[in-house]
């Protein structure tokens, strides 16, 4: 009895050993060693500072005044984009700055020179393609809608102005090229749709018009991915 009580405790003795040992090396198999680089997925979010210029398209009208045309100034502003990765493909991207157009009449109504000069604020967004094939490379096409708001509204030659807001549309195309995983270049075109109605006094006489700005914007920065 003894003899089989002591070969039964070896048994034990063995199985036990031999599952402490199995855990251990299971462990040790999913702690990376040293030196080994651990892969890391990217955040889904990603914001780019660029700068941005506006370059409008030269047409307008004023209501009831046959030949008349309308021109804006171009412009230079900053612009904060943020944007979501949904996946490595699809994101949607938020556009934001804000920059300035003065108005100036054109053909029959030349003589008024600046008629006045608008504020707007025209956030985008944009639902992207992004194309993951290239490396570093990494281009991009996108279309949105665009909500445009005019603000600090000034009058020059005429008695009173207001530009009315307005949604607009927008397509885009772009790329960024990363340095790291963090960290790159961009250069984007984005065309917007952009035409807002407008209310002007001229000398009392109160009319109505349409801006056709649908403006260019071109913009080149820097990229960081989270």
């Amino acid at each position: 009895m003894r003899a089989a009580r002591g070969v039964t405790a070896a048994v034990i003795l063995m199985v036990v050993g031999q599952q402490a040992v199995a855990a251990d090396l299971a462990q040790a198999a999913s702690v990376p060693q040293a030196g080994t680089p651990v892969t890391q997925e990217p955040s889904p979010w990603q914001l780019r500072l660029r700068g941005l210029g506006v370059i409008s398209e030269d047409s307008g009208y004023v209501n009831a005044v046959p030949g008349s045309d309308l021109s804006y100034s171009d412009t230079v502003t900053p612009e904060l984009d943020i944007s979501y990765f949904f996946t490595d493909n699809i994101a949607a991207e938020l556009i934001l700055g804000t920059t300035y157009a003065d108005i100036e009449g054109q053909a029959t109504i030349g003589g008024l020179g600046n008629i006045g000069k608008v504020w707007l604020l025209p956030p985008t967004l944009t639902l992207q393609y992004h194309f993951t094939k290239f490396g570093a490379f990494k281009p991009y096409v996108g279309a949105g809608v665009n909500y445009t708001i005019f603000y600090n509204q000034d009058v020059g030659s005429a008695d009173a102005l207001k530009v009315k807001n307005t949604f607009g549309t927008a397509l885009q195309v772009g790329f960024d090229y990363m340095v790291d995983q963090h960290w790159g270049v961009n250069f984007d075109v984005k065309k917007l749709f952009l035409k807002p109605d407008f209310d002007v006094t001229v000398d009392g006489a109160k009319l109505t018009g349409k801006a056709a700005l649908d403006p260019w914007l071109i913009g080149a920065g820097v990229t960081y991915r989270f």
